[in-house]
């Protein structure tokens, strides 16, 4: 491979993108030592169980054409009441979805799924904690939007 000139990704153009996408992304997650036990552990989710909820969820935030008729919010609440998550769990979580995308896809849509990524991290974040968490960047793990968006300028 030519470092100088990488392959080059294409968008993400569908459903069938998003499902390559969060599987891998779901995987690394479900294995992460900081985030992975919130699934494995404290939810006991599968991913076969999983995926097709947040794949609905994804198509639906990136291309309106889904069905996602949850409240992803939910979930999340009843998580954090048996363990509290952190600027650092939502953190790692950004990290890893930033990972996965840019490894995938390049264009548009990957840059509106990581912007959209951030945007849900921090609006679970801010409403999980009752507006009191640092998401200044000062703490350990948390990207501010800030900083993302000046590495995107």
């Amino acid at each position: 491979m030519d470092s100088v000139h990488p392959p080059s990704r294409a968008d993400i153009a569908g459903r069938d993108d998003l499902d390559v996408i969060l599987r891998r992304f779901y995987t690394a997650a479900f294995e992460d030592q900081l985030i992975g036990p919130f699934f494995t552990e404290i939810a006991g989710t599968s991913l076969d169980v999983h995926m097709p909820r947040i794949t609905d969820f994804w198509e639906r935030a990136l291309f309106r054409s889904a069905e996602y008729q949850r409240n992803a919010f939910t979930p999340h609440a009843a998580l954090h009441s048996v363990e509290p998550m952190t600027a650092e769990h939502f953190g790692r979580w950004v990290q890893l979805w930033h990972a996965t995308v840019d490894g995938l896809h390049a264009g548009p849509n990957a840059e509106r799924a990581k912007a959209q990524g951030e945007r849900i991290a921090l609006a679970l974040l801010k409403r999980l904690s009752g507006g009191t968490a640092d998401t200044s960047g000062e703490g350990p793990g948390f990207i501010p939007l800030a900083a993302v968006e000046l590495r995107a300028a």
